[in-house]
């Protein structure tokens, strides 16, 4: 049996001439009891239901907003759905998924034992969101009337996990290299220096025009808490969040179509578990 994930079909192909729909998309982001930043979700979910109407997506909240994971789940089951992939809307966090995440998914197992769960990578850092970064900078530079700038600030809600942290750090160089500015990273949970430790450095090289570019999805408690303090500090911008640009479209659906792949079933397993066939030999005399 032969079945296919690619960017252009959803169902997969089998030889026999059927067609198997493809797992659900579930997106899985923080909830908030500000319901701007769950919008956000619900865009992203209807971004990649454009992008491919043959799916079914959904989008579910750890916690503050419904629906759950569980809720969704149980709304997917009923449909008669029985593959189901998770992609957690991380943008620090490289491999490892929110212990959030795998106790939910640990909890839809043991509920419906039936149905087949995979939970992708998270989305991390990625090169292709410094576009968007940029873009973000861009339009809060022009509406702060800021002619002048002489260093940076890439705050992000965590430092991410040890791969993500790395690759965090690198956008950052990257970052710096192509506007030739010094870029500090900040971060808004205590596991690195904040906002405000950043602009402090910046300062003390003698910079004194510094913007700040937010590496966040959404506009939560942590953006807030680091845009008020950022502006506090003498910033001349801070950037508004990602958001569900374009760019988190497509690596939302990257991430789907590779943990999907670990749902196939080929069958390997199986044929290791027969018995090997004795074979005859001829002895001559």
């Amino acid at each position: 049996m032969e079945r296919k994930i690619g960017n252009g079909a959803a169902p997969f192909e089998i030889q026999e001439g059927m067609l198997m729909t493809a797992p659900a998309l579930v997106v899985v982001s923080q909830g908030s009891a500000d319901p701007r930043v769950a919008q956000v979700t619900h865009e992203l979910r209807k971004g990649l239901q454009s992008l491919r109407p043959e799916l079914v997506v959904h989008g579910a909240f750890l916690d503050q907003c419904p629906p759950s994971g569980s809720q969704v789940v149980s709304q997917l089951v009923r449909q008669g759905v029985e593959e189901i992939v998770f992609v957690p809307l991380h943008l620090t966090n490289a491999i490892e998924a929110d212990p959030a995440i795998d106790a939910m998914v640990h909890r839809c197992r043991v509920s419906n034992p039936d149905i087949r769960f995979s939970t992708s990578r998270p989305i991390g850092p990625e090169l292709s969101l410094l576009t968007v970064l940029d873009l973000r900078m861009r339009s809060a530079l022009s509406n702060a009337r800021c002619l002048e700038l002489d260093g940076l600030v890439l705050s992000s809600e965590t430092a991410g996990d040890v791969r993500g942290s790395a690759l965090l750090a690198r956008r950052a160089r990257q970052w710096s290299t192509h506007h030739r500015l010094p870029c500090l990273t900040a971060v808004a949970d205590d596991s690195g220096p904040s906002v405000s430790q950043a602009i402090m450095g910046l300062r003390a090289q003698g910079r004194r025009h510094i913007a700040v570019g937010s590496f966040f999805l959404s506009a939560d408690s942590a953006y807030q808490t680091q845009a008020d303090l950022a502006y506090r500090y003498g910033a001349v911008s801070v950037s508004e969040p990602i958001g569900a640009a374009r760019e988190v479209l497509d690596l939302v659906l990257a991430r789907y179509a590779f943990a999907a792949m670990d749902l196939l079933d080929f069958g390997i397993e199986e044929e290791l578990e027969q018995p090997e066939t004795p074979h005859l030999s001829v002895v001559g005399a």
